[in-house]
């Protein structure tokens, strides 16, 4: 592996998965392979599971770690070739970049969209700017379309918790009170797709995801019908994709326990942090169906594998 910036980085998924249950046995037996070796992590935006499931990743692996949060603890960055630079930004990212790539052996970035400009947010400037100046790997700690670290999380989870050789994995739209990326989501339906399972997405009308993502995956409007005999929920936001940003009003689709009362007594599924009682019930959180803790734990090694994977290769 050269870089994680989607499942399209990944030969082969299935196997990735397998070696994160493994390490996850001795999260330790690799921490030579780190040794001398820096991890950057740069934030544009906020964090909480990515931040520290990273450092804990890289740390188990005896890997150095610096963090920077650019838009306080650096120059602003013009992203923008061929600029009269006159104004507020004091470094170009061709220079900012590359400087990075000569302190770190590997990268991770996260940036979020605007949500105003669909074209503009969907070419994913930030990070390909630093995969294209930085020298070094990169890996995404969250895009402005996608979310790989939290995706195999996701089916490291799901591969812990299934009964069923093929279990029903149904992705629902849930209401929010602010427009959310679609970067989770978008991800959850790629690399779902590559796992063994019987996979739909249920959302109300004019909040259907790009095509690019789901590809043939069932979409549906009808959120009990979606969950009859569902395996696991996975519970998530998204501002509509066609309406670019839209917030959605339908606050009945918010998850309770009433609604998994037609699943096979799914297990609960959410990237964190969750709106209580806005996106998912107390009643359904705080209850055995919940697996959100599991599986942000699951971050850990989603991260440490990538890392193990391309330290194998520098």
């Amino acid at each position: 592996m050269k870089q994680f910036t989607s499942v399209k980085d990944v030969a082969n998924p299935k196997e990735l998965v397998q070696k994160a249950l493994e390490l996850k046995k001795n999260p330790y037996a690799h921490k030579q392979l780190g040794l001398n070796r820096t991890l950057g992590l740069l934030f544009f935006n906020s964090s909480l599971r990515t931040r520290m499931s990273s450092q804990k990743a890289a740390a188990n692996l005896g890997m150095n770690v610096m963090v920077m949060n650019v838009t306080q603890d650096s120059w602003q960055i013009e992203m923008e070739d061929g600029v009269l630079m006159d104004g507020g930004k004091a470094e170009h990212i061709r220079e900012a970049a590359a400087v990075m790539g000569q302190y770190c052996d590997i990268l991770g970035v996260r940036s979020f969209p605007g949500l105003e400009d669909r074209e503009a947010d969907y070419q994913e400037v930030i990070l390909n700017a630093f995969i294209k100046h930085s020298g070094v790997p990169v890996v995404s700690l969250e895009s402005a379309t996608l979310h790989p670290l939290q995706s195999l999380a996701d089916l490291i989870t799901i591969a812990e918790y299934q009964q069923t050789a093929r279990p029903k994995v149904v992705l629902t739209w849930a209401p929010h009170v602010k427009a959310l990326p679609q970067a989770v989501s978008n991800s959850f339906s790629e690399w779902i797709q590559h796992a063994d399972v019987d996979f739909s997405i249920v959302q109300p009308k004019g909040f259907e995801l790009s095509e690019a993502f789901t590809g043939s995956a069932p979409v549906l409007y009808d959120q009990k019908e979606a969950f009859e005999g569902a395996d696991f929920i996975y519970v998530k936001n998204w501002s509509s994709y066609k309406n670019y940003g839209a917030v959605g009003e339908a606050r009945d689709w918010v998850v309770n326990q009433e609604k998994l009362a037609v699943t096979n007594q799914a297990k609960v599924m959410h990237c964190l942090p969750v709106r209580r009682n806005v996106v998912i019930a107390d009643d359904v959180l705080d209850s055995e169906s919940s697996i959100v803790i599991p599986q942000a734990g699951n971050r850990v090694y989603s991260a440490q594998i990538v890392l193990k994977e391309i330290l194998g290769n520098l």
